[in-house]
């Protein structure tokens, strides 16, 4: 299977980044892509939230899910939506942090709430808090495709490991991290922790990424890294996006899946231990 990772850049603006997302879906799947993927929160990307409750929806009408539900049919492409954020009826007015796998037909076939929060303190500037907008899920999801085993995550989550063995070990072969990763532990991070992440549940790891400067109606831009990636069980970079928006395709076999864990079959050698 031949897939194609979406690197974007979006604004705050959810009509205006569909027209951007659209047109990357349809040339990842005129590159011969069965399976599509865009990065987290591919309809927009703020933290102003009173401007958040204005622009977003809730899944059942939501814009940007419809119009990548009616796409994915008429390509005939699995449609990953590395997430959207929506509105939920949550009693707080907290908003779900989601990701959709889609299949060919438009049909919603795996839905993943993003599990960890990215409430950090990067620098004295760089401080986030996700939890205070986006309530965080609860639930892992492995989804079945006809070319692999899912294992769907967001972002941050890829600095919790234990969540991947536990998906590896529920029979995913192909890990998703599609993300919105910040430019300082981006460039840090981000490389390192895909391969870890890969190397770990001799997994594919897919990271489709949200890249550069991102305008909003406040002025108040953000940054992030891009650089999506796909990296084979074995741990090797096979494709890298750099800065750039656009799409870079990968080859799936989930025979390379088989061969790397024979060499090391950790999944299976977990041993029960005392303490600390």
């Amino acid at each position: 299977m031949r897939a194609g990772l979406v690197q974007l850049n979006v604004s705050d603006d959810p009509e205006e980044n569909l027209h951007e997302t659209l047109a990357l879906v349809r040339a990842a799947a005129q590159g011969g892509a069965g399976f599509v993927l865009t990065p987290e929160v591919t309809n927009c990307l703020s933290s102003d939230r009173a401007w958040q409750r204005q622009v977003l929806h809730p899944e059942e009408t939501d814009p940007t899910l419809a119009a990548l539900r009616a796409e994915a049919k008429a390509l005939g492409v699995w449609l990953l939506i590395g997430s959207l954020g929506l509105k939920t009826d949550d009693a707080d007015g907290r908003f779900a942090n989601r990701s959709f796998l889609l299949a060919p037909d438009g049909a919603i076939a795996a839905r993943y709430d993003k599990i960890h929060m990215f409430d950090v303190n990067v620098t004295d500037t760089e401080v986030y808090r996700e939890s205070a907008g986006y309530r965080p899920g609860d639930r892992a999801v492995v989804a079945e495709t006809p070319f692999a085993t899912l294992g769907l995550s967001v972002c941050y989550d890829v600095r919790f490991p234990h969540l991947y063995r536990a998906l590896a070990q529920a029979g995913a072969e192909v890990l998703t991290v599609p993300a919105a990763f910040n430019h300082i532990t981006g460039a840090a991070h981000w490389e390192v922790l895909l391969r870890a992440r890969a190397i770990e549940t001799g997994c594919y790891v897919l990271a489709p990424a949200q890249v550069g400067t991102h305008r909003s109606r406040d002025g108040k831009e953000r940054k992030t890294h891009g650089h999506a990636l796909a990296v084979a069980p074995w741990g090797e970079v096979l494709s890298d996006a750099g800065a750039k928006v656009g799409v870079t395709f990968v080859e799936i076999d989930r025979a390379e899946v088989a061969r790397a864990r024979a060499r090391v079959p950790s999944l299976s050698h977990d041993r029960p231990f005392a303490g600390p």
